[in-house]
């Protein structure tokens, strides 16, 4: 069960951070960060539990950790340029 809540936060979080790049706000950045907790959570907890390999658990870790981590980078940097534009304007 734990395996299948696990694919589903990651999947959830990749999915919401291109949603949140496409609309940055404050709250859909803190949103995505706290589904890669959760999803880093959840994938620590299953290779404790199961003692599953760890150099390629870590590796999709990484490369899922990587992708995910650009896509909040750039959301956030849009967001500062959007809230720098509107500052300006004023």
């Amino acid at each position: 069960m734990i395996l299948i809540t696990h694919i589903l936060i990651a999947l959830s979080s990749l999915i919401y951070s291109g949603f949140t790049y496409m609309s940055p706000t404050k709250t859909k950045l803190y949103a995505s960060m706290s589904l890669v907790a959760l999803t880093l959570g959840s994938g620590t907890y299953l290779v404790v539990s199961t003692h599953s390999p760890l150099v390629s658990s870590c590796i999709t870790g990484l490369v899922y950790l990587g992708i995910v981590s650009i896509g909040i980078y750039f959301a956030a940097t849009k967001l500062a340029a959007e809230t720098h534009r509107v500052k300006n304007d004023n």
